[in-house]
């Protein structure tokens, strides 16, 4: 894309300066924002055409914040803040960010330079502008921007501050703060943008929940057992869950005391785990109603282990695929459905009999789908309690599944109890 040729078309347009133009579009094309929506929002920063500046900011409240305004001017309270790194035309820069609140709502803001201000101060925040970020408007702070000091404290019943149990972690947060026991860990060389990378990759859990992490900056103090505060860290989605990231601004500090860490896994209505959006350990009950095709006895490719089909695969094309075991079945609990996926062991287990008993199976009947058929005779109709890590995208929800075990209650039950709750 020829950003140079959009900031020429815009600043000529505009009576402004190309460079600030250009600027601008980079700054939102680098949160992925299309190109004619940033040219619009250009546009509308400054005022649509002739002369180089904008109208004064109007002062809004938080709650009025729509992606159609240009500037605004808020007096807020700081909820939280994070810092960290990004690349931006070619060079790391460190931005603030995090979410501000007033009586009648919360938005989040990226601060392109350090303002000074810490969670709890009011502010009134001038030429504050608003761009669409993962479907919401948020406030850019940038060098135009104005920070100072509200007249009047700001009272929000809001959290201030950043800490959070893991249950009520999300991706998408950024300034939060955890205490956690590390249940795995294992150190990992990635390629990144800079070349090969060390980082650490693992499990942290609370007495609420666990949840993936990814330490970006190896520290000696994490490791399997440790009991830490970690402070400032953000929250990506991965694999369908949110993951903990630590960054060279995050902070870890030895506990004196043992964190809690939750046994069992909290158990959801389907619906209640689908409307999570994905969760990293959740179990549910239900029955199943089908098992999917894919399932028994397939091929994987060699080079990436994806599912083979017709001897294709999607990313390296003819390959000679290796025998493995799976199933996909729809479980059904009366309130949603999910996609369960069992791993060749757990395959292994609801078949009776292991990898080559498949393949024996299969050619005595001169028929692959003899495996997937008997699975699907000894599970269908029957009710299972299930654990395991939930992903939420366009396709559906799919649970892969670490526990499969046959239910010693009823769903039922459960999902008449999550509809009385859902109706009181």
């Amino acid at each position: 894309m020829d950003v140079n040729s959009h900031a020429e078309e815009l600043a000529s347009d505009l009576g402004v300066d190309k460079e600030e133009v250009k600027a601008d579009l980079e700054n939102l094309l680098e949160y992925s924002v299309p190109i004619d929506e940033a040219k619009q929002s250009v546009r509308r920063k400054h005022g649509g055409g002739g002369g180089g500046s904008s109208p004064t900011p109007d002062a809004v409240d938080v709650g009025e914040i729509t992606t159609d305004h240009d500037g605004v001017t808020v007096t807020v309270r700081v909820l939280t803040q994070g810092t960290r790194t990004i690349r931006y035309q070619g060079d790391d820069l460190t931005i603030r960010e995090g979410e501000i609140a007033d009586e009648t709502g919360v938005i989040s803001y990226t601060a392109w330079q350090d303002f000074g201000f810490e969670p709890g101060d009011s502010l009134t925040i001038g030429n504050a502008g608003v761009r669409e970020w993962e479907g919401e408007p948020e406030l850019n702070l940038n060098d135009s921007t104005t920070v100072a000091i509200a007249d009047e404290a700001v009272e929000v019943d809001r959290e201030v501050g950043g800490d959070r149990s893991l249950v009520d972690i999300a991706a998408g947060d950024r300034g939060r703060n955890v205490e956690v026991r590390v249940l795995e860990v294992d150190e990992k060389t990635i390629s990144g943008r800079d070349g090969e990378t060390e980082i650490l990759e693992g499990v942290v859990g609370d007495e609420t929940a666990k949840l993936p992490f990814t330490d970006w900056q190896p520290r000696s103090e994490i490791e399997a057992g440790a009991d830490l505060r970690i402070e400032d860290v953000y929250v990506r989605e991965f694999r369908g869950v949110p993951s903990i990231n630590l960054t060279e601004f995050s902070t870890v500090t030895p506990l004196p005391d043992p964190v809690e860490v939750a046994e069992d896994a909290p158990r959801l209505s389907v619906a209640d785990a689908v409307g999570s959006g994905g969760m990293f350990d959740v179990e549910v009950v239900g029955n199943v109603l089908e098992v999917r095709d894919g399932s028994g006895l397939i091929e994987r490719c060699p080079e990436c282990g994806r599912v083979v089909q017709n001897g294709q695969c999607r990313s390296h094309g003819d390959v000679d695929g290796e025998d493995d075991l799976r199933v996909k079945a729809i479980l059904d609990d009366g309130t949603d459905t999910v996609t369960v996926v069992l791993d060749d062991e757990l395959t292994a287990e609801v078949y009776g009999g292991g990898l080559d008993d498949a393949l024996a199976a299969a050619k005595d009947a001169m028929d692959k789908a003899v495996v997937a058929d008997d699975i699907a005779d000894s599970l269908v109709g029957r009710a299972y309690r299930v654990r395991g890590n939930l992903s939420v995208d366009d396709y559906g929800a799919t649970l892969d599944a670490v526990e499969f075990e046959l239910a010693d209650d009823d769903p039922a039950d459960h999902a008449r109890a999550a509809l009385a709750e859902v109706g009181e």
